[in-house]
């Protein structure tokens, strides 16, 4: 049977969402920036945004968040905007979230379940599914009590957006049983975490200095990663297979991805990507992911990558400055890598404004553009520079019995001479004070 026009629109068409925003004592900069910031969230989850609504009030309603009023205009816009969700831009509680649901008679999420939705959709290793799936049931348990139609809302069949990813399947699913997924979901973490420490402490042991890129979602790091791992990547790898997801989305990577970059003429090092950070990044996300996050603590300096054309980009500086203080991350050496700094350039000529140099460096910042070689050049000579600080010179004579170190320092590209005599290889290393402590026996 031939179906109708309006059957097929129906079935093609994105589901269409209202955005809701409520300014309690925020300037309508940062109200804005924080509404700017909920649109491209809903664009990431591949939502269409209907229409927007904002409020102001000094104190949230308890009740609906928002004010009864508000909410009657909501309701009666529904049919008008042909939406299909209520997305608000801050955290609600599970009762406001219930008497919403109740009154609007339609799906309503909140910013947190936004987040933990759109990190449902990209993660693809095991553990950032099982990390995503902890988190998730973190954030339903205590909104059982409050949810409409008991857990009906988790069944696979429902069609509701908050099903997509969930983890758990099952209609009849309880408090009980989540904590006891919860449970094993911990004890299979641990069992990734424990891996991961595998992983982390052979490239400890490696004597290969460590580089993570951080910075805001969506900033260009995975740019970065990709373009140098094309440039540079080690003879003899698969560079296409070990190239890391790059889109122009909130959040298109969750996974940390560490390769080996060999720039000719440079030490080698190791370069992560990790997940990009945002403002009020839910506080589950960030326990759930933290042994993820954690990559960054390890590293011998963070590439603190900012969108440059981005006019909030200072903004974007201290909500990543706070996030890795919050991880343990804040004492660790910075290289701030301005990119899309050609945008700018750009900008600046159309104005017949004074023009700055791409790419350009001075102390610990560096203007670049991610997908330009010159560019990645200069970055390559800054983090090199960065890593000498506190390197000098030590001679050391090495039994041929621990050539293993030897290979060590090499790989690491410490290595500056060589000569081998009678009683053992005598080297001339460029050393940082811990390998020094490591190897000071057999300092000359």
């Amino acid at each position: 049977m031939k179906k109708e026009l309006h059957e097929v629109v129906q079935e093609t068409r994105k589901a269409r969402a209202i955005l809701v925003g409520l300014n309690v004592n925020r300037s309508d900069l940062e109200f804005e920036r924080s509404m700017n910031e909920l649109k491209e969230l809903t664009k990431a989850l591949d939502l269409e945004v209907a229409s927007t609504v904002t409020q102001s009030l000094s104190s949230p309603d308890n009740s609906t968040y928002i004010g009864s009023g508000k909410v009657e205009e909501i309701r009666n816009s529904l049919d008008i905007f042909d939406a299909d969700i209520i997305i608000f831009n801050d955290s609600l509680s599970p009762m406001q979230l219930r008497n919403l649901e109740k009154t609007l008679d339609t799906e309503v999420m909140d910013r947190t379940g936004l987040i933990l939705q759109i990190f449902a959709a990209r993660a693809k290793t095991r553990e950032a599914r099982l990390q995503v799936e902890y988190a998730q049931l973190q954030y339903m348990l205590p909104r059982l009590a409050h949810m409409r139609t008991s857990l009906s809302r988790q069944g696979g069949g429902s069609g509701r957006l908050s099903n997509k990813g969930s983890g758990e399947k099952q209609l009849e699913l309880d408090r009980r049983r989540i904590e006891h997924r919860m449970a094993e979901l911990r004890r299979e973490l641990e069992n990734v975490e424990k891996e991961r420490d595998t992983q982390r402490s052979r490239r400890l042991n490696s004597g290969i200095p460590r580089v993570s890129l951080v910075g805001y979602t969506n900033a260009g790091k995975s740019t970065i990663l990709n373009n140098m791992l094309l440039a540079y990547g080690s003879e003899g790898q698969d560079t296409e297979e070990k190239l890391v997801l790059e889109k122009d989305m909130l959040f298109a990577t969750l996974d940390t991805s560490v390769r080996r970059i060999n720039a000719p003429g440079h030490s080698p090092f190791l370069l992560a990507d990790t997940v990009g950070f945002i403002s009020e990044l839910p506080h589950s996300l960030v326990k759930a992911f933290r042994s993820t996050l954690e990559e960054a603590k390890y590293a011998d300096i963070l590439l603190q990558v900012i969108d440059f054309s981005d006019p909030e980009y200072r903004y974007h500086m201290d909500v990543t400055k706070e996030t890795l203080a919050e991880i343990g991350a804040g004492d660790i050496p910075v290289i701030y890598v301005f990119n899309k700094s050609d945008i700018v350039q750009k900008e600046q000529e159309e104005g017949s404004q004074l023009v700055m140099e791409v790419p350009r460096s001075m102390d610990d910042r560096t203007y670049i553009c991610a997908k330009d070689t010159d560019s990645l050049e200069e970055l390559i000579s800054v983090i090199e520079r960065k890593l000498s600080e506190g390197l000098t010179d030590h001679e050391l004579l090495l039994p041929y019995s621990e050539g293993g170190i030897l290979n060590i320092l090499t790989q690491a590209g410490k290595v500056s001479s060589s000569e081998y005599l009678p009683e053992g290889i005598k080297i001339i290393a460029r050393l940082t004070p811990g390998d020094y402590s490591k190897y000071s026996k057999y300092a000359v």
